[in-house]
């Protein structure tokens, strides 16, 4: 018999916790978000297959459609549904039979928990990442929770080209998945199952992005960045301990400017020269004494030709917006 592909068992895998969930599989250990008046059935708790939230309210307004790409148990489906309450508001895609008939029963319970919800809210469709059901430019939001870290480089290349396709002009990618914080060895990668189970299919953070940025992506923000997963030296045959950490992150369709993208990480920029405001000219003014959010390019950029008159400050892994750029 043929060697499966390691999509495949993902796919077996995926199947197999759909009918016999497993409790913190890959999620960290927090609560799911909490929002006035949702109720979320302990089913879809159980199914928790993510690594953080893509769920971001600020990004959520005007009703958007929304493609979720790997609905799992139906958590953020849910989620979402809360911000665009209409049918078909939130489009769930899973390769998995087993995995979409086991979120279309959490739903179901979920409408009867919240009178707020109908199940014709989210409208669950077979598919996968490499060739989303939905036209070109038809989604204002795509997200995904700890599936595309599974893939290899190239196939993530063909995921996040697929995402960049169906978005709007100006259209968000919302992702959490795991981040490498030194390359993953070969022989962890080559574990299918252990890639399956999103511990060895991680990219480090600067591969991550330029992933990102090389599929279209013009600005990314990262909206956190935490601790994952250790992997130790007894039972993963390494040297050294590797940490895996969980990145939640926003990426908009828009162009790439000429300068380069512009990655958000939570830098600032206080301007502290002689004059009341400092302004570079290229749209950036700087209140003597008052932080400003800038992007790590402008950070540099301000780093390298007025290093004496503007403190950088480091990146705290947790932009929330604003800022002059």
């Amino acid at each position: 018999m043929a060697k499966m592909s390691y999509l495949e068992t993902a796919a077996e895998f995926y199947s197999e916790v759909a009918q016999t969930p497993q409790v913190g599989l890959c999620c960290v250990q927090s609560s799911p978000l909490q929002l006035p008046g949702l109720k979320v059935p302990c089913q879809m708790r159980d199914m928790n297959y993510g690594c953080g939230t893509t769920v971001h309210p600020t990004e959520l307004a005007g009703e958007p459609t929304v493609l979720y790409v790997g609905v799992g148990g139906g958590l953020e489906a849910l989620q979402f549904a809360y911000f665009s309450r209409r049918p078909a508001g939130v489009i769930a895609v899973d390769p998995v039979a087993a995995m979409r008939e086991a979120a279309n029963r959490n739903l179901a319970i979920a409408a009867v928990k919240n009178d707020w919800f109908d199940p014709s809210y989210v409208e669950i469709r077979e598919g996968d990442a490499f060739a989303l059901p939905v036209p070109d430019a038809s989604v204002d939001v795509v997200a995904q929770n700890c599936l595309f870290n599974i893939f290899a480089p190239s196939d993530l290349a063909k995921a996040l080209q697929e995402a960049y396709r169906v978005l709007k002009p100006g259209g968000r990618l919302l992702m959490s998945d795991p981040i490498a914080t030194r390359p993953i060895p070969p022989h962890l990668q080559q574990d299918d199952r252990l890639r399956a189970m999103c511990l060895s299919g991680a990219l480090t953070y600067e591969q991550y992005i330029q992933q990102l940025v090389s599929a279209g992506f013009g600005q990314v923000e990262i909206r956190a960045r935490r601790p994952y997963r250790l992997l130790d030296c007894q039972n993963y045959n390494l040297e050294t301990p590797l940490l895996l950490e969980s990145l939640d992150s926003v990426s908009f369709k828009v162009i790439i400017p000429e300068d380069g993208p512009c990655i958000f990480t939570g830098k600032t920029a206080i301007y502290a020269g002689a004059e009341e405001f400092f302004d570079d000219s290229a749209g950036h003014i700087l209140q003597r004494g008052v932080p400003a959010a800038v992007c790590d390019k402008t950070a540099r950029k301000f780093a390298s030709i007025v290093p004496n008159d503007i403190l950088i400050t480091d990146s705290t892994w947790h932009y929330t917006g604003g800022g002059c750029c």
